[in-house]
């Protein structure tokens, strides 16, 4: 009866952790460059009463064995990175990256992380920086005189001037990849860091031959969470927490009919 309880309250407390990766989802339906995170488990260790191919006899064995699981554990969450779709804004420094990659962000401490979210401004100074005030990695500046602002989707960035007829050259927007994107450590504010398990940032321009995506300027990319399938598995999640509180109550019963056999 003991192992009924601890295998029920284990996927409690499974069913928990998937429930609030599911309204993280949800919260997060809205944000630009989201990626959703769908929950995994595995069984835990089983008890064997009677070993699967153990000798029956001298010439027969036993064809399946007596094994009693203890429950389930989270063994992870991993990053859906399939492409949300495009929004079109009316900011010409939004741009939405098609394919793969991720744009580079320099942190005030120095440090690159990367992004998604492609919600790009001018800070004081012209230069380009995400919607903390981050600046895009490398660096590109358009002078406050800049009529108008174009970014082709190999990442060149240009501008006019009202004096001159031949546009000017900012700079070129770079991507980065990594070997194993769902490896990636996510910091929050839409930026995640490379970890042992991502490997090391290749970095290339848009469109380039290592096969990262293109860019397209004014869209951002919307957040891929699917809130029809984040409500069916709420209501799987649901049903299975229903499920495992039923047998802590079949067990606390049973134990209650076993202390009323001494009375």
């Amino acid at each position: 009866m003991i192992r009924a309880l601890f295998s029920a309250g284990s996927g409690l407390n499974a069913q928990q952790i998937s429930i609030e990766n599911i309204a993280n989802n949800l919260a997060n339906a809205n944000t630009t460059g989201f990626k959703a995170r769908r929950t995994h488990f595995a069984d835990l260790l089983y008890q064997n009463f009677v070993q699967p191919g153990t000798s029956a006899g001298s010439s027969t064995i036993v064809p399946s064995g007596l094994q009693l699981g203890l429950g389930t554990r989270p063994t992870g969450n991993s990053v859906d990175l399939s492409q949300g779709s495009f929004q079109m804004t009316n900011n010409p420094l939004d741009l939405v990256i098609q394919g793969k990659g991720f744009f580079q962000i320099r942190r005030p401490d120095g440090t690159i992380a990367y992004a998604r979210d492609g919600s790009f401004q001018m800070n004081a100074t012209g230069g380009i920086v995400d919607a903390n005030g981050n600046a895009l990695e490398p660096a590109i500046t358009i002078p406050a005189q800049a009529q108008a602002v174009t970014i082709a989707q190999d990442g060149t960035v240009s501008y006019s001037l009202s004096a001159q007829t031949a546009s000017q050259i900012a700079g070129q927007i770079q991507l980065a990849n990594f070997p194993n994107p769902g490896g990636l450590n996510s910091i929050g504010n839409n930026l995640f860091l490379p970890t042992d398990a991502s490997g090391e940032a290749a970095t290339d321009v848009p469109g380039g031959q290592s096969g990262l995506g293109t860019l397209q300027q004014g869209y951002v990319e919307a957040s891929n969470v699917s809130v029809v399938e984040e409500f069916i598995n709420m209501i799987t999640s649901q049903r299975a927490y229903e499920a495992d509180t039923k047998v802590v109550k079949a067990a606390d019963e049973m134990y209650q009919a076993v202390n009323n056999l001494t009375q």
